[in-house]
């Protein structure tokens, strides 16, 4: 089946909509499995093409006051305000995303983030004066200097397939406000939404080749957008693997990176916790987006004290969740992404038997007609050599090992290739901020699966590269450039 006319995605490219050299591919939702629409399959001269009309853009809008790059933003942040409803029933369509996530996690934060970066921050910092006594450099003098951020060049944005809308804008605001132009290749599975949002970005005044939106199912396309040697900077959420193979081409041509990856959060929960604090939080891991998230407390460690309660209420809060289709305003937990997603995740679960786990709920798959649903899933008596405590799974499911004391507890919780964000449950304020400075992670949850969005979020170990959002995002999409001169 080929698509209409009308129905057919165009490239993004120096302005203009461009037809694909490699024709179309289905873009399916996940819920009905019926096709939502065309997505382009760009080539690989069509990706440098993109990245060669970054490059001509990119001199006159990193010269562009800030003021006037900040207005495009915020034009286009109203933009998707205006077009909310439409834009998330594609997001949803695409993604599996339940009503409100769509509208509120994903276009929604879309939006906030193009009016966050909208706010012009200083680009220069002063430095206090050193004397400089005579030498073979000069006379004696009192020197001043400046810190001043500049732009990166061109930036390749590789967006992830778990919000089609909040990850490609937190790439895209802060590297467009700070003067840098973009490619974006976003996320094969849901690439339509970020083709609206470069609609909206068109709307708002961006000018031709400061952003360029390039697509395919495959990783032609994305290979293409990191190796071209027109880019300067390469920022990619995924999967620790494909974050490996672009940072050893990044270094072979010393691109710069911003690296967000996997993550397999710890959640320690003491004896003197909140239980129902601690299981409302870690639930989310079975009610967002169907635990597609990174930032997810999938690896529970409980003290041994609670854990029999704390697996129980686990298991009680996974049981009541209604499964089945996004759209029905009742549904907390809509469909992973695809088929091949679901068969994996039903994989993870099937080896965690083998390797010993109880499977205390879930474990089945449900009883929809169509769609990729996966049940939300608790595993208990876990312990550390096991597969589906050491993997990102990427899905709601949930696995809880005992621990008796903190030291132990902290020693579990950094036992893990991963460091994106770990959480601390327990009434003991000064033993909660302890543990955490001692987590090896690059964000800790304090009784909270909440964050504060001008805090820096990024990784340690296999976790990612860099830090981005608030005014770390505008650190992130620059060089820091240092002018001195004699007083």
């Amino acid at each position: 089946m080929t698509p209409g006319a009308s129905d057919a995605q165009r490239l993004f490219i120096g302005g203009e909509w461009v037809a694909p050299d490699g024709g179309h591919y289905e873009v399916i939702d996940p819920a009905t499995e019926a096709v939502v629409g065309w997505a382009p399959e760009a080539s690989r001269d069509q990706v440098h093409a993109a990245a060669a009309a970054a490059r001509e853009a990119f001199a006159a809008w990193s010269r562009t006051p800030a003021e006037e790059r900040a207005a495009v933003l915020g034009r286009a942040a109203e933009v998707m305000r205006r077009n909310l409803v439409p834009y998330a029933e594609l997001a949803q369509a695409e993604s599996g995303a339940t009503t409100g996530t769509a509208r509120g996690m994903q276009v929604g934060v879309g939006a906030a983030r193009f009016r966050r970066y909208a706010r012009v921050e200083p680009a220069e910092e002063p430095i206090a004066p050193q004397i400089n006594e005579a030498g073979p450099f000069g006379r004696a003098a009192v020197m001043g200097a400046l810190a001043v951020r500049q732009p990166v060049g061109v930036v390749t944005c590789i967006t992830s397939y778990n919000n089609p809308w909040a990850n490609p804008a937190g790439k895209i605001a802060p590297a467009l406000a700070m003067g840098n132009t973009v490619v974006v290749k976003p996320a094969p599975q849901d690439p339509l939404s970020v083709y609206r949002m470069a609609e909206a970005l068109q709307a708002a005044g961006v000018p031709p080749g400061v952003v360029n939106v390039v697509s395919g199912s495959g990783a032609q396309a994305g290979e293409a957008a990191v190796d071209c040697p027109d880019v300067d900077m390469v920022s990619f959420t995924g999967s620790t693997a494909v974050g490996q193979r672009i940072a050893e081409v990044c270094g072979r041509g010393m691109k710069r990176q911003l690296m967000e990856l996997g993550g397999k959060g710890a959640a320690l929960v003491f004896e003197d916790a909140d239980l129902a604090s601690a299981v409302s939080g870690i639930g989310t891991t079975f009610s967002f987006y169907s635990g597609q998230i990174c930032t997810a407390p999938t690896r529970v460690l409980a003290q041994r004290g609670v854990y029999d309660r704390v697996v129980d209420q686990l298991a009680a809060y996974a049981r009541r969740l209604p499964v089945g289709d996004p759209r029905a305003p009742g549904t907390v937990v809509g469909p992973v992404i695809s088929a091949a997603h679901r068969d994996r995740v039903e994989s993870y679960v099937e080896l965690g038997r083998k390797e010993g786990a109880r499977v205390v709920t879930g474990g089945e798959r449900p009883p929809c007609a169509t769609g990729f649903y996966v049940a939300p899933t608790l595993l208990a008596d876990c312990t550390t050599d096991m597969r589906v405590v050491r993997e990102e799974i990427f899905g709601p499911v949930v696995a809880v090992l005992p621990f008796d004391d903190e030291e132990e507890g902290i020693e579990l919780a950094n036992s893990s290739d991963y460091g994106l964000i770990d959480y601390v449950w327990s009434a003991d304020v000064a033993r909660a901020f302890r543990v955490a400075r001692r987590l090896r992670a690059g964000g800790v949850g304090v009784n909270t699966v909440g964050r504060n969005m001008e805090a820096p979020f990024g990784g340690f170990k296999r976790s990612g590269v860099g830090r981005d959002v608030g005014s770390y995002a505008l650190h992130a999409y620059s060089e820091l450039q240092a002018i001195v001169w004699p007083g």
